[in-house]
């Protein structure tokens, strides 16, 4: 009798958590597009258009950037406050609002919310969830709040008093979720602020702090930067994240030097320079703000960002990508196969063999997206734009990073309609759509073959 009751192994439910993640978001994405559809959305006074509406409501709630129509010079206040909406519950994570939001209504929080909201932020356990969920609400809004008001140190002379705090307060949010919306319209991103330090450093560490994820901003907290006391995960990452910031700024500093169009903009002084590289060397950790024109880096450059982009920012985090601590275990598995080690060891401590087969998933998966969608876009757009132009594109859809080199509203309608797939896919994440739909078991296999080797290399 009780046969029939019992779960099938590897069949996604109704409880599945990763699931109801993936679903969320589309739901999410779904409400937003008809938001933006509204005629009082719209400046003209007429809808935008269905796919114009979804490819901003899921490059808003995706925390990516890119964008098929000026988002200041299309969308009326209501239409900027739900890009700004979509923005936060993408960034911060749908479950993280909705428990916040039961806890204030003192309302039961269910085993199923709880297994859902560790799902969404990457937690370790269960236990102790809801404190560290509100938690990570508070660290958030006081990051964003004190990012809104740096800004409007800026904005507020510009633009007056209301205007400038609504701006320092969009900006803020959209570069602590590595969103990468922006006001400014046909200005061009933050291009207008070239050289200055107050603007593009205030939006890099807003940037990084998003990009570094809750538990490790957590972490760094309660040990107060006692490096002995954090975790190994935050070890790794914030490692991971220092390297990447630190050697990309060289590599834009050198090879970009004296590019006219770039860092050289309007007779740049070496400060300049050196600011606009950190600023190149930061963005591409999913946020896509820039500081000049992206289809003015050379090549060489260009495929650094990309690379860039499809790493992205760290697991737990309001950014994309196949996140730092991935890459720096594949690092730490090719270190300790070239050296003969059997253990995979970092910073005194070995990782589970188990977790080769994750990242080496993780990392297949993007480069075949990657493979795929530069010969998609290439048939579908016949020779419109070079390769590493939409390798580029698809890089920051992928990795949720909104950078374009080549304007996304030049592409076509069926490539906009891949890029929101792939903004879809890099802000769930592979290892949660590969759940959803089944193709990870959480059982052990009944039946097990005759092994038998094969030659490699």
């Amino acid at each position: 009798m009780m046969e029939k009751y019992r779960k099938r192994p590897g069949k996604p439910t109704a409880t599945n958590p990763a699931m109801a993640l993936a679903v969320g978001f589309l739901v999410i994405i779904l409400t937003g597009g008809l938001l933006l559809m509204t005629p009082m959305a719209s400046k003209s006074g007429q809808s935008v258009g269905l796919l114009p509406a979804l490819f901003t409501a899921t490059s808003a709630t995706c925390v990516t950037g890119l964008t098929v129509v000026d988002t200041y010079g299309t969308y009326t206040l209501f239409g900027q406050l739900v890009t700004l909406g979509l923005i936060q519950l993408g960034g911060l994570g749908f479950m993280l609002f909705a428990i916040s939001v039961l806890v204030v209504m003192g309302k039961r929080i269910t085993l199923r919310s709880r297994m859902l909201l560790r799902e969404t932020m990457s937690m370790p356990r269960l236990s102790g969830g809801i404190r560290m969920a509100l938690q990570f609400v508070g660290i958030a809004l006081l990051i964003e709040l004190g990012g809104m008001l740096l800004l409007s140190i800026r904005f507020v002379p510009m633009l007056g008093m209301a205007q400038g705090l609504y701006y320092g307060l969009y900006h803020a949010v959209s570069a602590f979720c590595n969103a990468g919306f922006d006001l400014f319209g046909a200005q061009g991103s933050l291009m207008i602020f070239h050289n200055d330090p107050l603007v593009l450093l205030t939006i890099s560490f807003l940037i990084v702090l998003g990009g570094l994820g809750f538990t490790v901003i957590s972490d760094l907290m309660s040990s107060r930067f006692r490096l002995r006391q954090l975790t190994l995960h935050t070890k790794v990452v914030v490692l991971s994240t220092l390297i990447l910031l630190a050697s990309g700024m060289l590599y834009y500093a050198l090879a970009e030097w004296n590019n006219p169009a770039t860092l050289g903009l309007e007779h740049a002084g070496a400060p300049e320079k050196l600011l606009n590289a950190w600023f190149q060397s930061v963005t591409p950790r999913t946020a896509g703000f820039s500081s000049f024109d992206q289809g003015k880096l050379s090549d060489a450059s260009k495929l650094i960002t990309t690379v860039l982009m499809l790493i992205g920012a760290s697991p737990a985090s309001t950014g994309g990508g196949i996140k730092t601590s991935t890459v720096a275990v594949i690092l730490v598995i090719l270190v300790s196969v070239v050296a003969g080690r059997r253990d995979y060891e970092v910073f005194g401590r070995r990782l589970p063999a188990a977790v080769s087969r994750t990242v080496l998933s993780v990392l297949v998966i993007y480069l075949m997206l990657m493979l795929f969608g530069g010969v998609f876009l290439s048939l579908v757009e016949q020779g419109r734009f070079s390769m590493i132009d939409l390798l580029f594109e698809e890089a920051s859809a992928l990795g949720t990073v909104g950078l374009t080199a080549l304007g996304t509203a030049n592409l076509s309608a069926p490539s906009h309609v891949f890029l929101m797939l792939l903004m879809y896919f890099g802000r769930v994440g592979p290892l949660t759509m590969m759940l959803t739909f089944g193709s990870i078991s959480g059982h052990p296999g009944t039946i097990h073959y005759p092994e038998e080797g094969i030659l490699l290399g």
